[in-house]
C-alpha cells in the first residue's frame, strides 16, 4: 500500500504481524477469517472490493462493487450486463480486486479469470435485494450515456408502474452475476516502519504455494 510519508507523524503501530505459521492453509479460509474481523470492526461496506479490468485499448480502469458471495469456487459480485465492467470482462476475462480495510492496515488482492453466472444462478440474488433496487436495474442500462436525471427518474417511474410493489419483479436478461475464480491472492497486513507483511498464495496444481513479498 503507497501512502504518503509523514516524517513528523508517528507510526501507528499494527496489533499483530502476519506470520506463516498463523495463516490457514486455503486462501478463502484466511479471507473468510479477514473479512470476519473487518465486521467486527465496524467497518463500512466491509465487503465492497475494488474492481479493476482491462479495455480492449489496454487501458485500465477499475470501481467499487459488494462481494456477495465467496468461497472454493471464486468471489461473486453482481451488475448489468451493459456497463463497462462487463463489456471489458467480455473482451478479457482477467481481472483483479481489493479489499482495502484501511482501519485494520489490512487489504487483500485477489486476481483470476471472471465468469458469468447463469440465470438460473444469478436470479435467487436478484430476488433477494429491495424492491426498489430490482425496479432500479430494469432502469438503468448502466455505463450507457444518458441526457439527463430526469430520463433517469422518468424510466423508473414506467417499471414502478409495470411491476407495482408487492409483485414480483422479473430478472432482466442485461443483470446477473460474475465470478473470479481466484488464482493468486495476497494478504497485506501494515507494520511499523514500513515493513510491511506481504504473503501470496498461488495456485499450483490442486495445492496452494505460499511466499512471503519483501514490502
Amino acid at each position: 500500500m503507497d501512502t504518503h510519508e509523514h516524517p513528523s507523524r508517528a507510526e501507528v503501530p499494527a496489533a499483530e504481524g502476519l506470520d506463516e505459521s498463523k495463516l490457514a492453509a486455503d486462501p478463502v479460509d484466511q479471507f473468510s477469517a479477514w473479512l470476519a474481523d473487518a465486521v467486527a470492526a465496524g467497518l463500512p461496506e466491509p465487503n465492497a472490493m475494488v474492481l479493476a479490468t482491462v479495455t480492449p485499448a489496454g487501458w485500465p480502469r477499475s470501481r467499487s462493487v459488494l462481494l456477495k458471495e465467496h468461497g472454493p469456487a471464486g468471489f461473486v459480485f453482481y451488475t448489468n450486463r451493459t456497463s463497462a465492467k462487463a463489456q471489458d470482462l467480455a473482451g478479457n476475462p482477467r481481472a483483479c480486486v481489493l479489499f482495502p480495510w484501511y482501519a485494520l492496515r489490512r487489504q487483500v488482492i485477489v486476481q483470476g479469470v471472471v465468469t458469468p453466472l447463469t440465470q438460473q444462478e444469478s436470479e435467487p440474488y436478484f430476488h433477494s435485494r429491495p424492491y426498489g433496487s430490482q425496479i432500479g436495474a430494469w432502469a438503468s442500462r448502466q455505463s450507457s450515456v444518458i441526457a439527463s436525471r430526469a430520463e433517469l427518474d422518468d424510466a423508473y417511474a414506467r417499471h414502478e408502474q409495470r411491476w407495482p410493489e408487492g409483485t414480483t419483479v422479473p430478472m432482466p436478461d442485461f443483470w446477473g452475476g460474475y465470478r473470479l475464480a481466484h488464482e493468486v491472492v495476497e494478504f497485506w497486513q501494515g507494520r511499523t516502519n514500513r515493513l510491511h507483511d506481504r504473503l501470496r498464495y498461488e495456485r499450483d496444481g490442486a495445492r496452494w504455494v505460499v511466499q512471503r513479498l519483501a514490502p
